[in-house]
C-alpha cells in the first residue's frame, strides 16, 4: 500500500519522470517493432518473387530474415512486458485478497528484474563473441542479430524498474528486493550441498522451483529463466553464457519466422471481414448443431497443420477467425482456449511435421513412410476430441441455432468461398515448392490484402500500424517462452538423466506393451519440458533400437512418440504449447485449466488406442 506522502511524490516531479520514462522506453520498442514486421514480410515476398518469378534466388534472404528477427522477438517482448501480456499461471492469484495480490504482482516483478539483472552480462558475453563469427551470404559479423539480446533484456530491465517504481511503494520494493537478495544469497550458500545432490537438482529446480515460481503468477518465461540460470551456475560448473546461446538458437530458427507473419495474417483476416464471412458459412452450415464451430476448429487444425511448420503459426491462422463467432454461440473462453491447445497437440503427427522430419533424420527411418503413417492417428484424436465435444454440447446451457435453408448456405458460401480459398492457396504454394514453410505466410498476407480491397472492401488501412505492433507483443511473448524452455531442455540434456531413463526403459519387464505403455508416460512428461525436436534428438537414437527389438514397428512407435510428447507440450502447468495458446486467444491461462483435462484424458486414451492397434500407423504403407 502506497503511503500519502509516497503518492505525492509520485504525482509529482519523481511521477512524471516515470511516466515520460515510460512512453519514451514505449516508443523506443514500438516503432522498429512495427517496422521490423514490415520489413519481414517485404523480404521474404521478395525472396518468393525472386525465386519463382524471376528465376534468380536471392541467397541473403534467409540470413537478413534471421538476422532481422532476433530484434523483432526482443523488442516484441519488451512492449509485451511493457503492457504486462507475458504468460502467467495466475489462479492462485485471483483467490487471493487485495492486498496479497499486489505482494504477488510485486514479487512477479522482482522475479522478472532479477533474472534480466542476471541474464544482462551473459548476453553482453555471447554478443561479444559472435563478432568472430561471419554471416557467409552477408558478409558481416553475426554480433549484428546477436546485439538483439543485451540490448532487449536491457531495455526490459529499465521497463520492469519504471513499473517497479511505479506501483509499489519505496518501502515494498526495499523489502522485495531484500528478500529477493536473501534468497539468492542463500542459495549461493547452499551450493555445496547442491553441487553433491546430483540429479536431484533437476527435480528442485525444474518442478519444485518452477512449479512455485509459475503458481506464485510470475510469468512463464521469467519462471523457466530462472530455474535454468539457478540449475547452471549453482549445481554445473557450465558458463551460463551457454544458456544464452540456447535460448537464441531455440528462438530464432527460421522456421520459426512463420509465427509472427501468420499472427499478422490473422489479424488481416479479421480486418478484412474474410474472417467473419467465413464464419457466417460454417455457422450457416453447423450452427443448428450443438458445438458446430468447436468440431470446424477441430477440423480446420487439421487441415492446416504442417502449412507453416509451426503449431504456434497454425493456431494464430485459426483462432482469431474462429474465436468471435465461438463467443456468440455460448462459448467460454477457457473452453475455447483449451479445446485450440488440444487440437494443437491432435496434429502433431500431420505432415510435413517437423518433428517427423526430425525423427528421420536421427533415426534412419524412411520421411516418407512417416508421413503416410502420420495422417490416420491424427484422425483418431480428432475423433476422441469430437466425442469431448459432442458431451460437453449436450450439457450446454446455450440452445443450437436454427437449421437455415439451402439457398441461405449457397448464398453465403458464394461469398466466404475467396477466403475460404486462403487455406489451399497456401497449402498449393508449399507443395508446388512456390514458397518455403516460413514464405508461404507472405502469400497468405498479400492474397488477404488483395482480396480485402478488391472483394471485400473492408480493409481499414488506419489500423495497420497498431496491428504491426500487436503483431511484434504477441510474437514477442510465444517466443520468448520458446527461447526460455530451449535452455532449459539443453539443461536437461547435459545432465546425464537421458543415460539412465533409457538404462532404466530397456531393462523392464513385460515385453513389447510394458515398454510402449512406459514411453507413452515418459514421452508425455519428455514432451512438457523438452519440447518435440530436443527429445527427439536426445532419445530417438536411443529408445528405436529397442523398440525393434521388441517387435514394435519404427513407424508405429514413431506415431505413439510423437502423439505423446504433443500432449506434453499442451498440458499446463509446464507445457509451452498451452501458454503459446493462451497468448494467442489473449486468455488468462488459470481460465483453460480447469476445462483443458478431459480434453487431454481423451487425447491420451486415443494415443493409447494407436499403441494398442499397429494399423492405425502402418496400415497404409504398403
Amino acid at each position: 500500500m502506497i503511503r500519502p506522502s509516497e503518492a505525492l511524490l509520485k504525482d509529482g516531479a519523481f511521477g512524471r519522470a516515470l511516466r515520460w520514462a515510460d512512453k519514451v522506453l514505449g516508443l523506443l520498442t514500438e516503432i522498429p517493432a512495427a517496422l521490423l514486421v514490415l520489413t519481414e514480410i517485404g523480404v521474404l515476398a521478395s525472396g518468393v518473387v525472386s525465386r519463382y518469378v524471376l528465376h534468380t534466388p536471392l541467397i541473403w534472404v534467409d540470413e537478413f530474415a534471421s538476422l532481422l528477427f532476433v530484434w523483432l522477438i526482443m523488442l516484441g517482448s519488451a512492449i509485451a512486458f511493457r503492457r504486462g501480456s507475458h504468460m502467467r499461471m495466475t489462479a492462485i492469484v485471483d483467490l487471493a485478497g487485495e492486498k496479497w495480490r499486489g505482494v504477488f504482482e510485486l514479487v512477479a516483478t522482482v522475479a522478472a528484474l532479477t533474472w534480466l539483472a542476471l541474464m544482462a552480462y551473459p548476453a553482453y558475453e555471447f554478443a561479444s563473441e559472435e563478432v568472430l563469427v561471419s554471416m557467409p551470404a552477408l558478409d558481416i559479423s553475426n554480433a549484428w542479430g546477436a546485439a538483439a539480446l543485451p540490448v532487449g533484456i536491457g531495455i526490459i530491465l529499465l521497463i520492469s524498474i519504471v513499473r517497479l517504481l511505479s506501483n509499489s511503494s519505496v518501502r515494498a520494493v526495499t523489502l522485495a528486493i531484500a528478500a529477493c537478495v536473501c534468497i539468492v544469497g542463500s542459495l549461493v550458500a547452499l551450493q555445496p550441498v547442491l553441487e553433491d545432490l546430483g540429479n536431484i537438482n533437476l527435480l528442485l529446480f525444474f518442478v519444485v522451483g518452477v512449479g512455485l515460481l509459475v503458481f506464485a503468477g510470475v510469468p512463464i518465461v521469467f519462471s523457466f529463466g530462472l530455474a535454468t540460470f539457478g540449475y547452471l551456475s549453482l549445481t554445473t560448473s557450465t558458463p551460463t553464457i551457454v544458456a544464452v546461446g540456447r535460448m537464441n538458437e531455440g528462438m530464432s530458427h527460421l522456421i520459426l519466422l512463420s509465427v509472427p507473419l501468420f499472427v499478422f495474417l490473422g489479424i488481416l483476416i479479421e480486418m478484412t471481414s474474410m474472417a467473419k464471412v467465413m464464419v457466417q458459412f460454417l455457422a450457416n452450415l453447423l450452427g443448428h448443431v450443438r458445438g458446430g464451430l468447436s468440431y470446424v476448429l477441430i477440423g480446420a487444425m487439421y487441415l492446416v497443420s504442417g502449412i507453416s511448420g509451426s503449431k504456434v503459426a497454425d493456431m494464430a491462422a485459426i483462432a482469431p477467425a474462429l474465436f468471435p463467432e465461438m463467443k456468440k454461440h455460448g462459448a467460454e473462453d477457457g473452453n475455447m482456449v483449451a479445446l485450440l491447445a488440444a487440437t494443437g497437440a491432435q496434429t502433431e503427427t500431420i505432415p510435413p511435421s517437423l518433428v517427423l522430419i526430425t525423427i528421420g533424420s536421427v533415426t534412419g527411418i524412411s520421411i516418407s513412410a512417416l508421413f503416410k503413417g502420420g495422417l490416420l492417428p491424427g484422425v483418431v484424436l480428432a475423433a476422441m476430441l469430437g466425442i469431448v465435444v459432442w458431451w460437453k454440447s449436450r450439457k450446454s446451457k446455450h440452445p443450437a441455432g436454427v437449421r437455415v435453408s439451402g439457398a441461405v448456405i449457397g448464398k453465403s458460401f458464394a461469398v466466404a468461398l475467396p477466403a475460404l480459398a486462403l487455406p489451399f492457396v497456401i497449402r498449393a504454394a508449399v507443395v508446388e515448392g512456390v514458397a518455403t514453410a516460413t514464405e508461404v505466410s507472405t502469400i497468405g498476407i498479400v492474397y488477404t490484402i488483395l482480396a480485402g480491397l478488391l472483394v471485400y472492401r473492408k480493409l481499414d488501412l488506419k489500423k495497420i500500424w497498431p496491428a504491426l505492433i500487436d503483431t511484434a507483443a504477441l510474437s514477442g511473448a510465444i517466443l520468448l517462452i520458446i527461447g526460455a524452455a530451449s535452455g532449459m531442455a539443453w539443461s536437461l540434456t547435459q545432465s546425464g538423466f537421458s543415460d539412465s531413463l533409457v538404462a532404466a526403459m530397456a531393462g523392464l519387464p513385460g515385453g513389447s506393451a510394458t515398454f510402449m505403455a512406459v514411453s507413452i508416460v515418459v514421452f508425455v512428461l519428455l514432451g512438457s519440458v523438452l519440447e518435440g525436436i530436443p527429445a527427439i534428438v536426445l532419445f530417438g537414437p536411443l529408445l528405436f533400437p529397442i523398440a525393434q527389438q521388441l517387435g514394435i514397428h519404427e513407424v508405429h512407435y514413431a506415431m505413439v512418440v510423437v502423439l505423446a510428447m504433443g500432449i506434453g507440450l499442451f498440458a499446463p502447468p509446464f507445457g509451452v504449447g498451452y501458454y503459446s495458446a493462451c497468448a494467442i486467444s489473449r486468455v488468462n491461462p488459470s481460465e483453460g485449466v480447469r476445462h483443458i483435462w478431459v480434453y487431454m484424458i481423451s487425447l491420451f486414451i486415443g494415443t493409447a488406442l494407436v499403441a494398442a492397434i499397429p494399423w492405425i500407423s502402418i496400415g497404409f504403407l504398403n
